[in-house]
Protein backbone atom coordinates (compact mmCIF):
# COMPACT_ATOMS: atom_id res chain seq x y z
CA UNK A 1 0.00 0.00 0.00
CA UNK A 2 1.41 3.36 -0.91
CA UNK A 3 2.01 5.86 1.87
CA UNK A 4 -0.86 8.25 1.05
CA UNK A 5 -3.57 5.56 0.64
CA UNK A 6 -2.31 3.86 3.81
CA UNK A 7 -2.64 7.10 5.77
CA UNK A 8 -6.14 7.71 4.40
CA UNK A 9 -7.22 4.15 5.15
CA UNK A 10 -5.86 4.28 8.70
CA UNK A 11 -7.61 7.59 9.32
CA UNK A 12 -10.88 6.22 7.97
CA UNK A 13 -10.59 3.13 10.19
CA UNK A 14 -10.05 5.25 13.29
CA UNK A 15 -12.96 7.53 12.31
CA UNK A 16 -15.19 4.48 11.77
CA UNK A 17 -14.32 2.96 15.14
CA UNK A 18 -14.72 6.20 17.13
CA UNK A 19 -18.00 7.26 15.51
CA UNK A 20 -19.41 3.75 15.90
CA UNK A 21 -18.63 3.78 19.62
CA UNK A 22 -20.13 7.26 20.00
CA UNK A 23 -23.30 6.22 18.16
CA UNK A 24 -23.65 3.21 20.44
CA UNK A 25 -23.10 5.22 23.61
CA UNK A 26 -25.56 7.94 22.63
CA UNK A 27 -28.27 5.29 22.13
CA UNK A 28 -27.69 3.21 25.29
CA UNK A 29 -27.89 3.52 29.06
CA UNK A 30 -25.76 1.74 31.62
CA UNK A 31 -28.82 -0.09 32.94
CA UNK A 32 -29.61 -1.40 29.45
CA UNK A 33 -26.09 -2.79 29.26
CA UNK A 34 -25.98 -4.34 32.71
CA UNK A 35 -29.48 -5.84 33.02
CA UNK A 36 -29.01 -8.78 30.60
CA UNK A 37 -25.61 -9.60 32.10
CA UNK A 38 -27.31 -10.90 35.25
CA UNK A 39 -28.00 -14.10 33.29
CA UNK A 40 -24.79 -15.69 34.44
CA UNK A 41 -25.10 -18.94 32.51
CA UNK A 42 -25.61 -17.21 29.18
CA UNK A 43 -22.76 -14.80 29.87
CA UNK A 44 -20.37 -17.66 30.65
CA UNK A 45 -21.44 -19.55 27.52
CA UNK A 46 -20.96 -16.42 25.40
CA UNK A 47 -17.47 -15.87 26.79
CA UNK A 48 -16.49 -19.49 26.23
CA UNK A 49 -17.79 -19.43 22.66
CA UNK A 50 -16.20 -16.14 21.68
CA UNK A 51 -12.90 -16.26 23.52
CA UNK A 52 -12.10 -19.97 23.70
CA UNK A 53 -13.83 -21.95 20.95
CA UNK A 54 -13.69 -19.45 18.08
CA UNK A 55 -10.02 -18.44 18.59
CA UNK A 56 -9.08 -22.13 18.89
CA UNK A 57 -10.95 -22.83 15.65
CA UNK A 58 -9.11 -19.99 13.88
CA UNK A 59 -5.79 -21.26 15.23
CA UNK A 60 -6.58 -24.82 14.12
CA UNK A 61 -7.58 -23.67 10.63
CA UNK A 62 -4.17 -22.03 10.17
CA UNK A 63 -2.62 -25.48 10.63
CA UNK A 64 -5.12 -27.37 8.48
CA UNK A 65 -5.58 -25.03 5.50
CA UNK A 66 -2.42 -23.87 3.70
CA UNK A 67 -2.20 -20.11 4.20
CA UNK A 68 0.55 -17.55 3.89
CA UNK A 69 1.74 -15.94 7.13
CA UNK A 70 -0.20 -12.64 6.61
CA UNK A 71 -3.42 -14.55 5.91
CA UNK A 72 -2.88 -16.62 9.07
CA UNK A 73 -2.48 -13.42 11.07
CA UNK A 74 -5.65 -11.92 9.57
CA UNK A 75 -7.66 -15.07 10.30
CA UNK A 76 -6.47 -15.21 13.92
CA UNK A 77 -7.30 -11.52 14.37
CA UNK A 78 -10.82 -12.24 13.14
CA UNK A 79 -11.13 -15.21 15.47
CA UNK A 80 -9.86 -13.35 18.52
CA UNK A 81 -11.80 -10.06 18.14
CA UNK A 82 -15.37 -10.28 19.43
CA UNK A 83 -18.16 -7.77 19.97
CA UNK A 84 -19.60 -6.62 16.64
CA UNK A 85 -20.91 -3.03 17.14
CA UNK A 86 -24.01 -3.59 15.00
CA UNK A 87 -25.24 -6.67 16.94
CA UNK A 88 -28.34 -4.91 18.39
CA UNK A 89 -29.43 -3.89 14.90
CA UNK A 90 -29.08 -7.46 13.66
CA UNK A 91 -30.94 -8.77 16.71
CA UNK A 92 -33.86 -6.47 15.91
CA UNK A 93 -33.98 -7.70 12.33
CA UNK A 94 -33.81 -11.36 13.44
CA UNK A 95 -36.43 -10.93 16.20
CA UNK A 96 -33.93 -11.85 18.91
CA UNK A 97 -33.73 -10.49 22.44
CA UNK A 98 -32.50 -6.93 21.88
CA UNK A 99 -31.69 -6.28 25.55
CA UNK A 100 -29.46 -9.35 25.65
CA UNK A 101 -27.78 -8.28 22.42
CA UNK A 102 -26.92 -4.86 23.87
CA UNK A 103 -25.34 -6.28 27.01
CA UNK A 104 -23.58 -9.04 25.06
CA UNK A 105 -22.14 -6.58 22.53
CA UNK A 106 -20.65 -4.29 25.16
CA UNK A 107 -19.39 -7.20 27.28
CA UNK A 108 -17.62 -8.82 24.33
CA UNK A 109 -16.17 -5.52 23.17
CA UNK A 110 -14.75 -4.66 26.61
CA UNK A 111 -13.36 -8.16 27.12
CA UNK A 112 -11.76 -8.00 23.64
CA UNK A 113 -9.87 -4.86 24.67
CA UNK A 114 -8.34 -6.80 27.58
CA UNK A 115 -8.10 -10.12 25.75
CA UNK A 116 -6.36 -9.22 22.49
CA UNK A 117 -3.11 -7.85 23.96
CA UNK A 118 -2.78 -10.96 26.17
CA UNK A 119 -3.74 -13.69 23.71
CA UNK A 120 -2.38 -12.51 20.36
CA UNK A 121 1.27 -13.08 21.37
CA UNK A 122 0.30 -16.66 22.29
CA UNK A 123 -1.67 -17.34 19.11
CA UNK A 124 0.96 -15.72 16.89
CA UNK A 125 4.29 -17.20 18.03
CA UNK A 126 7.22 -15.60 16.32
CA UNK A 127 5.21 -12.48 15.44
CA UNK A 128 6.13 -9.39 17.45
CA UNK A 129 3.03 -7.81 18.93
CA UNK A 130 3.16 -4.88 21.33
CA UNK A 131 0.39 -5.60 23.86
CA UNK A 132 0.57 -2.11 25.40
CA UNK A 133 0.20 -0.46 22.01
CA UNK A 134 -2.80 -2.66 21.17
CA UNK A 135 -4.45 -2.07 24.53
CA UNK A 136 -3.83 1.66 24.37
CA UNK A 137 -5.25 1.98 20.86
CA UNK A 138 -8.36 -0.05 21.69
CA UNK A 139 -9.03 1.85 24.91
CA UNK A 140 -8.58 5.29 23.29
CA UNK A 141 -10.62 4.57 20.17
CA UNK A 142 -13.30 2.21 21.55
CA UNK A 143 -13.72 2.24 25.32
CA UNK A 144 -13.13 5.97 25.92
CA UNK A 145 -15.58 7.24 23.25
CA UNK A 146 -18.19 4.75 24.47
CA UNK A 147 -17.76 5.88 28.08
CA UNK A 148 -17.95 9.55 27.15
CA UNK A 149 -21.08 9.00 25.08
CA UNK A 150 -22.75 7.02 27.88
CA UNK A 151 -21.98 9.86 30.30
CA UNK A 152 -23.39 12.47 27.92
CA UNK A 153 -26.50 10.33 27.37
CA UNK A 154 -27.01 10.00 31.15
CA UNK A 155 -26.65 13.73 31.89
CA UNK A 156 -27.89 15.33 28.68
CA UNK A 157 -30.32 12.90 26.99
CA UNK A 158 -31.78 15.41 24.53
CA UNK A 159 -28.45 16.51 22.98
CA UNK A 160 -27.34 12.88 22.96
CA UNK A 161 -30.46 11.95 21.04
CA UNK A 162 -29.67 14.66 18.49
CA UNK A 163 -26.03 13.61 18.16
CA UNK A 164 -26.72 9.88 17.85
CA UNK A 165 -28.04 9.82 14.26
CA UNK A 166 -25.23 12.16 13.19
CA UNK A 167 -22.62 9.78 14.62
CA UNK A 168 -24.39 6.79 13.09
CA UNK A 169 -24.33 8.47 9.69
CA UNK A 170 -20.67 9.42 10.13
CA UNK A 171 -19.92 5.80 11.02
CA UNK A 172 -21.63 4.57 7.85
CA UNK A 173 -19.70 7.07 5.72
CA UNK A 174 -16.41 6.16 7.40
CA UNK A 175 -17.04 2.45 6.81
CA UNK A 176 -17.72 3.18 3.15
CA UNK A 177 -14.44 5.12 2.99
CA UNK A 178 -12.58 2.22 4.60
CA UNK A 179 -13.96 -0.24 2.07
CA UNK A 180 -13.38 2.00 -0.97
CA UNK A 181 -9.87 3.16 -0.04
CA UNK A 182 -8.81 -0.32 1.07
CA UNK A 183 -10.25 -1.86 -2.10
CA UNK A 184 -8.42 0.60 -4.33
CA UNK A 185 -5.16 0.35 -2.42
CA UNK A 186 -5.22 -3.41 -1.88
CA UNK A 187 -7.07 -4.64 -4.95
CA UNK A 188 -4.38 -7.15 -5.92
CA UNK A 189 -4.10 -8.44 -2.36
CA UNK A 190 -7.87 -8.90 -2.09
CA UNK A 191 -7.97 -10.80 -5.37
CA UNK A 192 -5.04 -12.84 -4.11
CA UNK A 193 -6.94 -13.86 -0.97
CA UNK A 194 -9.91 -15.03 -3.03
CA UNK A 195 -7.58 -17.22 -5.08
CA UNK A 196 -6.12 -18.97 -2.02
CA UNK A 197 -7.35 -21.03 0.91
CA UNK A 198 -8.15 -17.77 2.70
CA UNK A 199 -11.74 -17.69 1.50
CA UNK A 200 -12.33 -21.29 2.59
CA UNK A 201 -10.76 -20.59 5.99
CA UNK A 202 -13.00 -17.55 6.54
CA UNK A 203 -16.12 -19.50 5.54
CA UNK A 204 -15.29 -22.36 7.91
CA UNK A 205 -14.53 -19.89 10.71
CA UNK A 206 -17.86 -18.04 10.33
CA UNK A 207 -19.92 -21.22 9.98
CA UNK A 208 -18.13 -22.83 12.91
CA UNK A 209 -18.60 -19.72 15.06
CA UNK A 210 -22.35 -19.68 14.44
CA UNK A 211 -22.59 -23.43 15.06
CA UNK A 212 -20.76 -23.12 18.39
CA UNK A 213 -23.01 -20.32 19.56
CA UNK A 214 -26.24 -22.06 18.62
CA UNK A 215 -25.13 -25.12 20.56
CA UNK A 216 -24.22 -23.00 23.59
CA UNK A 217 -27.07 -20.51 23.39
CA UNK A 218 -29.45 -22.26 25.80
CA UNK A 219 -33.01 -23.49 25.26
CA UNK A 220 -34.48 -20.17 24.09
CA UNK A 221 -34.56 -19.56 20.36
CA UNK A 222 -34.25 -15.80 20.88
CA UNK A 223 -31.03 -16.14 22.89
CA UNK A 224 -29.60 -18.70 20.46
CA UNK A 225 -30.26 -16.25 17.64
CA UNK A 226 -28.52 -13.37 19.41
CA UNK A 227 -25.57 -15.51 20.45
CA UNK A 228 -25.30 -16.91 16.93
CA UNK A 229 -25.19 -13.42 15.44
CA UNK A 230 -22.87 -12.10 18.14
CA UNK A 231 -20.38 -14.92 17.68
CA UNK A 232 -20.56 -15.22 13.91
CA UNK A 233 -20.15 -11.45 13.42
CA UNK A 234 -16.62 -10.72 14.60
CA UNK A 235 -15.44 -7.29 15.78
CA UNK A 236 -14.12 -5.96 12.48
CA UNK A 237 -13.43 -2.57 14.09
CA UNK A 238 -10.99 -4.04 16.62
CA UNK A 239 -9.42 -6.41 14.07
CA UNK A 240 -8.82 -3.58 11.59
CA UNK A 241 -7.41 -1.37 14.30
CA UNK A 242 -4.92 -4.01 15.48
CA UNK A 243 -3.99 -4.86 11.89
CA UNK A 244 -3.16 -1.26 11.01
CA UNK A 245 -1.38 -0.55 14.30
CA UNK A 246 0.75 -3.71 14.54
CA UNK A 247 1.27 -5.11 11.02
CA UNK A 248 2.54 -3.60 7.80
CA UNK A 249 1.72 -6.36 5.31
CA UNK A 250 -1.42 -5.33 3.35
CA UNK A 251 -2.46 -8.99 3.07
CA UNK A 252 -3.34 -8.96 6.78
CA UNK A 253 -5.82 -6.14 6.16
CA UNK A 254 -7.06 -7.85 3.00
CA UNK A 255 -7.88 -11.04 4.92
CA UNK A 256 -9.88 -9.09 7.49
CA UNK A 257 -11.80 -7.25 4.75
CA UNK A 258 -12.63 -10.57 3.10
CA UNK A 259 -13.80 -11.89 6.47
CA UNK A 260 -15.92 -8.78 6.96
CA UNK A 261 -17.55 -9.26 3.55
CA UNK A 262 -18.35 -12.91 4.21
CA UNK A 263 -19.71 -12.21 7.70
CA UNK A 264 -21.83 -9.26 6.58
CA UNK A 265 -23.29 -11.20 3.67
CA UNK A 266 -24.75 -13.70 6.13
CA UNK A 267 -26.86 -10.92 7.66
CA UNK A 268 -28.16 -9.47 4.39
CA UNK A 269 -31.51 -11.26 4.81
CA UNK A 270 -32.18 -9.31 7.98
CA UNK A 271 -30.74 -6.04 6.69
CA UNK A 272 -32.87 -6.16 3.54
CA UNK A 273 -36.03 -6.24 5.62
CA UNK A 274 -35.34 -2.89 7.27
CA UNK A 275 -34.46 0.60 6.10
CA UNK A 276 -32.62 3.35 7.86
CA UNK A 277 -29.66 3.52 10.21
CA UNK A 278 -28.95 2.57 13.76
CA UNK A 279 -32.05 2.27 15.91
CA UNK A 280 -32.17 2.75 19.61
CA UNK A 281 -32.45 -0.66 21.31
CA UNK A 282 -35.78 -1.42 22.83
CA UNK A 283 -36.10 -1.47 26.59
CA UNK A 284 -37.11 -4.67 28.26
Amino acid sequence: MAHAPATLANGAIILFVVTTMLAMGFSLTVSQILAPLRRVQLVVLALVGNFVLVPLLAFALTHVIPLSEPLKIGLILLGAAAGAPFLPKLAQFAHGTVAFSVGLMVLLMVVSILYLPLVLPLLLPGVRVNPFSIAGSLVLTMLLPLGVALLVRARYPQPAGQLQPLMAQASNIALLLVLVISLLANFQELIGVIGTGGMLAVLVLIIGSVAFSFLLGGPGEDTRTVLGLGTGQRNISAALLVATESFTDPNVLAMILVGSTVACSSSCRWRSNSAGGWREPQRS
